[in-house]
Order: C-alpha cells, then sequence, then structure tokens
C-alpha cells in the first residue's frame, strides 16, 4: 500500500514541491514513531552510563561517488513534516554527494538509517554507529508471492515487500526491546497510506 501511495503521490508532490518524493523519508518517518514509542533505541553508551537523548537525529548513510560513505544527520528529524524531511533528505544527500556538507552536519545522530535497497540488496548486517546504539537498514522493494488472508479463505497474491535489519548494542538494548521495535517501524510501514499528509 505504501507503493501505491507514493506512486500516487510522487507527481503532485514533485510539482507542488519541486523536490522528489523517495522512500527515504518515509523511511525515517516510521523510524521517528518508534524511536518515540521506545526512547531507549534514541541513547548513546558512554563509559558506563546510558543516556537517553532528547533530540531524535537521523544519520542518513550516503554513498559517495568514490566508493565511500558519509552520514549526514537530520538535527530534531521528529520535528519536520514529511514534506521538511524529503527536503531535508533530498538536500542532504546531493550536497554530500557534491562534498558540500558542513563538519557540523555530520555530528550529533542519535540512531542511523541505511537504505541499502538502492544497490538491489535484499539485507545486509548494518554496523553501528558509535555512540549511538542502533541502526535500521531497508532493502530493495520486490514483488513476492505472499499468502493473502480473507474472510472468504486464503490465497496467494503478489505484494511488494522489503526486508528490514536492524542491529543494536546488546550491552544497552535486549531482544525483546530491539524486535519491538523493529516490528514498531514494520506496522507503520504497513499501516502509512492512513498516515501520511502532504
Amino acid at each position: 500500500d505504501l507503493w501505491d501511495w507514493r506512486e500516487k503521490e510522487k507527481e503532485t508532490f514533485l510539482k507542488r514541491e519541486n523536490e522528489k518524493l523517495t522512500f527515504t523519508p518515509l523511511f525515517v518517518t516510521a523510524i521517528i514513531k518508534a524511536l518515540r514509542d521506545y526512547p531507549m533505541l534514541n541513547s548513546s553508551l558512554e563509559n558506563d552510563r546510558i543516556i537517553i537523548k532528547k533530540e531524535i537525529n537521523i544519520g542518513m548513510a550516503t554513498a559517495l561517488p568514490d566508493g565511500n560513505l558519509i552520514v549526514p544527520v537530520i538535527k530534531n528529524a521528529d520535528h519536520f513534516n514529511l514534506i521538511g524531511l524529503a527536503k531535508s533528505v533530498n538536500d542532504l544527500s546531493i550536497r554530500a554527494r557534491n562534498k558540500k556538507l558542513n563538519s557540523d552536519e555530520i555530528k550529533g545522530g542519535t540512531f542511523t538509517v541505511t537504505n541499502i535497497g538502492n544497490f538491489q540488496t535484499l539485507t545486509g548486517t548494518p554496523i553501528i554507529n558509535q555512540p549511538q546504539i542502533g541502526i535500521i537498514a531497508f532493502g530493495v522493494i520486490r514483488k513476492m508471492p505472499s499468502v493473502i488472508e480473507t474472510s472468504n479463505g486464503d490465497f496467494i497474491g503478489i505484494r511488494k515487500k522489503i526486508i528490514i535489519s536492524h542491529s543494536y548494542d546488546h550491552r544497552v538494548i535486549n531482544g525483546a526491546m530491539g524486535g519491538n521495535f523493529l516490528r514498531s517501524v514494520a506496522k507503520f510501514i504497513e499501516q502509512s497510506e492512513l498516515n501520511f499528509e502532504i
């Protein structure tokens, strides 16, 4: 449903906002909502102290033309609506690829997202950008056969699916919290066509 919603809205969004509507700001919105429900994931471990961050500053792993990687940060990402997030994502990624970021724009992240689907990769194991304690990776969106349950019985249908990978620091986050956080992100994505306003 999220795919269909974006397909329906992206041309209008581009004409009205002069910005592309990629999946990254949609995924970031889901992460922000899940971080509000699970604030321990928005923390850092410094020596023997766990520091829960008030700000939600989303690091956005960005591949550079030379094969290197940089992580610009959307500061106070939870203060932006979808339009603001789309503009921030596009601006930071373009300036990152052109080596035009300020040093302050790659500092202060509290949680990181990476979109490995850009490389047609199904899944991967993202590495935590310490001192953060979590990172999430979104794989490529592909059509896959799926069991569809209805009140009239089950059938096989084609659905667009994505694999989401989550790495977290087990010194702070246990498996139950990590799993519930990931489920929260996935649930929002699955139901998001009702929640986005542009």
